[in-house]
């Protein structure tokens, strides 16, 4: 995630570029129901995370709600919640800090609830670094992305941890190279998502990778979740109400069974990750679905709580300038049940 300077910097182009319109139209089902048609896109190409998607589609969870879902890729959870303000997509899948960096733009988006409620943010490095707490970290080459939410938040996970800035040295690379960089050796580890380039990252090189995650030392904060504009929400209340009950069942059904969420995603994308990493990356997903305030609950239930966590560290990092109250960001009218 770029800086928000750059956000606004990149909004008219990115409206242009989005992927696709909304749907906004409607098809008939083999059993003769009719269904909205509705687009949905990712934060970023299909991995692993957003399996329960895949099996919403095919086991026609989306379909009882009334729902022909479109599911195409993104390429950043900017870039995602800018279409999805502009109407280019009628949902989105998208990063908390990038929703609550262009909310404070003007952006007209709500969060319409946060799936990955613990943090999958990590530092990722190969075993033999022999890293095994944050005090190993002293001296060490980190690759991040300068002005994404993990590198602004990095500083406050060090200082959580009795480090500062310069007890590391941070290497500048844009996403898709953080990983090349740790295999090739220019940099001893990565800031990024459990979730994500870890079990990719492993595979490439054939060596174990672990993890400092930072939900587990000291610093937690909301994800990845579903996006709609405001003028979605007020023309088309039924359909979000209807998209987030869907998209709740098909998390929950997803939970009881990886294996057939991920079979589910053959053939979503020329990317795909391979069948091992696509599991690896749902089960380590599976483990970020709530805080303590919400085990037990459907997935996508909030609390207000936990918003104003995220919203108070976001801040405190220069995400955003302004803190706002969660309303601003999260529209709980529409939570799923349960």
């Amino acid at each position: 995630m770029k800086s928000r300077s750059l956000i606004v910097a990149l909004m008219p182009a990115i409206l242009v570029a989005a992927c696709g319109g909304g749907g906004g139209g409607t098809t008939t089902n083999a059993s003769g129901k009719q269904l909205d048609q509705v687009t949905l896109t990712l934060n970023w190409y299909p991995y692993g995370e957003h399996a329960p998607f895949y099996l919403g589609k095919k086991q026609a969870v989306f379909e009882k709600h009334g729902i022909d879902l479109k599911i195409q890729a993104g390429q950043g959870s900017q870039k995602t919640v800018q279409a999805t303000g502009g109407g280019q997509t009628d949902f989105g899948w998208a990063d908390t800090p990038a929703l609550l960096a262009a909310v404070g733009q003007g952006v007209p988006v709500k969060s319409l609830g946060v799936y990955l409620q613990t943090t999958p943010a990590s530092v990722q490095f190969f075993d033999e670094k022999n890293i095994t707490k944050p005090a190993d970290l002293k001296g060490k080459k980190i690759a991040g992305t300068a002005g994404d939410a993990l590198s602004k938040t990095f500083p406050t996970f060090l200082k959580a941890n009795g480090l500062a800035e310069a007890d590391v040295q941070m290497q500048n690379t844009d996403p898709a190279g953080k990983i090349a960089a740790v295999i090739s050796g220019q940099a001893d580890a990565l800031l990024g998502y459990a979730s994500d380039q870890g079990p990719t990252m492993q595979e490439k090189a054939g060596k174990k990778v672990s993890y400092l995650r930072f939900s587990e030392l000291g610093l937690n904060f909301y994800s990845n979740g579903l996006l709609a504009s405001t003028k979605t929400l007020e023309s088309r209340g039924d359909l979000v109400k209807r998209m987030v009950a869907a998209t709740s069942e098909a998390w929950a059904a997803a939970e009881k069974d990886p294996q057939a969420a991920v079979d589910a995603m053959a053939g979503a994308s020329e990317q795909l990750p391979s069948a091992q990493v696509l599991l690896d990356q749902f089960k380590t997903t599976v483990t970020l679905l709530h805080t303590d305030a919400t085990k037990g609950m459907a997935p996508g239930i909030n609390t207000a709580a936990d918003w104003q966590t995220t919203i108070d560290t976001f801040a405190k990092a220069g995400v955003i300038t302004k803190a706002e109250p969660p309303a601003t960001y999260w529209d709980e009218s529409v939570a799923p049940k349960g």
